[in-house]
């Protein structure tokens, strides 16, 4: 039996409907190779909607989603809308009713791509963080008094609950076991590297650590388990990138090294991410913004959504049409277009999804 996936796709604000309509088009030519269906939805949610609605979401749309198998995102940011109405409406409201309690960020250097580390390769850079992404110091517990004042005092707290903590783990231990280094041929050892603060934040990684240790020692004994401090990581991220494998951390250190991540496979024109429930719906972008002076000129870099749509199909359980996807961005970037940039590529937006699209 053929499976079949539904899709919502939001293509949101500037250029994303550009590069989400380009993953699109390479996620059917890898349906076509690889035997499943997927039917689009699009979703009109984004900047142009709120200006004539004065909504930024329906009240409908959570439910809406949650009928769908995963949500493909292409950018939001309106220059006409206020920044943090779209975002705090959309993504964030999205990321919590839809509780999509991890962030997946794959960092590579493909082929052909620039890093600003010197003598690193793609051998070098390839790893994965795994990023809390409903709790933590971003859930706004806190608060202000006397504000204006000389004695001004202003509380932000970083709270964790065990479940919270737990169910995070669980689904890094579990992708280490499947996606880590050895097994994808890479290495020797599946290794989970938990990243923290335990000598300074004392009391929420204490929690984060032991959990970690009991989850693996007694669910996990094949996932080899690391502790190292986010500075620490944040260094080794720059000198020594080969020695991680996958990496998982709370929301406000996870935020901070994904973005590091990114800069060093390259920038934002390949960096690509997800917002997963393992047990809903999940939501998958490439992590660049709308960039709106570029809007419909087809001379915007596609890759980071096609490798947004190649995570999709991962996680929805074709891993060998992501792989395939993921293959052909590799070749794209290695052998033909020229740089990563907006309008430098040597080809437009639409080129290079049809090449890449011809390659799966």
């Amino acid at each position: 039996m053929t499976n079949s996936y539904r899709i919502a796709v939001i293509g949101g604000d500037g250029t994303g409907p550009e590069v989400v309509r380009e993953g699109c088009k390479v996620l059917q030519a890898a349906a076509a190779t690889y035997g499943f269906t997927l039917e689009m939805t699009d979703f009109d949610f984004g900047g142009e909607r709120y200006l004539r609605t004065s909504e930024v979401l329906p009240g409908s749309a959570a439910d809406e989603l949650r009928q769908f198998d995963a949500i493909y995102l292409g950018a939001i940011g309106h220059p006409e809308v206020k920044p943090g109405i779209l975002e705090k409406g959309i993504l964030l409201r999205l990321r919590f009713e839809l509780d999509q309690y991890i962030n997946l960020r794959p960092v590579r250097l493909y082929p052909g791509v620039e890093t600003p580390l010197k003598n690193k390769t793609p051998e070098h850079i390839d790893y994965v963080v795994i990023r809390e992404n409903s709790g933590g110091i971003y859930t706004g517990t806190g608060g202000v008094s006397m504000k204006g004042t000389a004695h001004e005092v202003a509380i932000q707290g970083m709270v964790y609950n065990r479940f919270q903590v737990e169910r995070c783990l669980r689904y890094a231990f579990e992708y280490t076991r499947k996606f880590g280094k050895k097994a994808r041929g890479k290495g020797d050892a599946n290794t989970l590297g938990l990243v923290g603060k335990t000598n300074v934040l004392t009391y929420v990684f204490d929690l984060w650590e032991r959990a970690f240790h009991e989850i693996g020692q007694q669910d996990f004994p094949d996932v080899k388990r690391e502790y190292y401090h986010v500075d620490a990581t944040c260094m080794w991220m720059v000198k020594s990138p080969e020695w991680f494998d996958v990496l998982v951390t709370a929301n406000m250190f996870g935020d901070i090294i994904t973005d590091l991540g990114a800069e060093t496979q390259g920038g934002m024109g390949i960096a690509a991410g997800g917002n997963i429930n393992p047990q809903g719906v999940s939501m998958f972008e490439p992590i660049g913004g709308s960039a709106p002076k570029y809007t419909s000129k087809n001379v915007i870099n596609p890759l980071a959504a096609i490798c947004a749509g190649a995570m999709m199909l991962e996680t929805l359980g074709e891993v060998d049409a992501a792989r395939a996807v993921e293959e052909a961005v590799k070749t794209v970037t290695g052998t033909r277009i020229k740089s990563l940039a907006a309008g430098k590529m040597g080809f437009t937006t639409s080129q290079v999804g049809d090449m890449v699209a011809g390659l799966v």
